[in-house]
């Protein structure tokens, strides 16, 4: 079963810039270590509510990357992963309702401090990345991936709503009601001008929204995006609610509510 997010993904073309901006907007950033053998190392902000961040940079081009792309494009949120407690059963199941995601394989990082860190992981495929989710599995425990330090000076302490701009939503739609055994929830929203569907997993909403007219700003965003996360809130006891600077945010559409 899906049951909450695991983490954000924010591709950064720059990261010990983004890990000092991160940390001057209130969040503790914690180095993660490098990905062997894919040219990618990352920081990471762990909220209380068991999701997280993930800032990713390149220490070596890498033009057959997932990220890669969506990175040269501008950066910002460029995916999204799921908890899972059953890796290999949503995996099918996701494959089952049409999500092009490829069979479940290893990976691992070494942390700062000489941790090795291992999981598995199901990933949807380009077509689908961003729209479908990724899906993950520790090896090593969880509390070895994600870091402990779990509180930030801004309050924040997790995520609440991931926008997502997608095309067609009955596709997206079914995907998802097919997997959770849910219809979701049709819904408006004026501030991006647009319609679509809600699901709630976990504690966590993800709003997948079509634009419903040429006035809406998700119109450019899928023009040159394509279907992708567009935006996301952080939830907490925020000092100063509100829009974060996207100049230090990376490229990320941030909010704190």
């Amino acid at each position: 079963m899906l049951t909450a997010i695991d983490h954000l993904v924010i591709a950064v073309p720059d990261l010990e810039a983004a890990t000092r901006d991160y940390r001057s907007l209130g969040f503790t950033v914690v180095p993660g270590g490098r990905h062997p053998g894919v040219g990618t190392y990352n920081a990471l902000l762990a909220f209380a509510d068991s999701s997280y961040v993930e800032l990713i940079g390149f220490y070596e081009p890498r033009d057959d990357h997932r990220w890669w792309a969506p990175l040269r494009r501008g950066g910002g949120l460029v995916d999204f992963c799921l908890q899972t407690d059953d890796l290999v059963g949503d995996f099918q199941a996701l494959r089952r309702a049409g999500v092009d995601i490829g069979d479940p394989e290893p990976r691992n990082r070494t942390r700062p401090d000489g941790v090795k860190v291992r999981w598995a992981f199901a990933l949807a495929r380009d077509a689908h990345r961003g729209v479908a989710p990724f899906i993950i599995a520790d090896v090593t425990g969880r509390d070895v991936r994600v870091p402990a330090e779990r509180s930030h000076a801004n309050g924040v302490t997790g995520i609440g709503t991931v926008t997502v701009a997608v095309s067609d939503v009955a596709t997206v739609r079914g995907w998802y009601a097919q997997v959770l055994g849910r219809t979701g929830k049709d819904i408006r929203r004026a501030d991006v001008g647009g319609a679509g569907v809600r699901f709630t997993i976990g504690p966590h909403t993800f709003d997948f929204v079509a634009p419903a007219d040429a006035r809406s700003p998700l119109v450019d965003w899928l023009a040159q995006r394509g279907s992708s996360p567009y935006a996301a809130t952080l939830r907490g006891d925020a000092r100063r609610p509100g829009p974060l600077d996207p100049a230090k945010t990376h490229g990320a559409r941030l909010s704190v509510e």
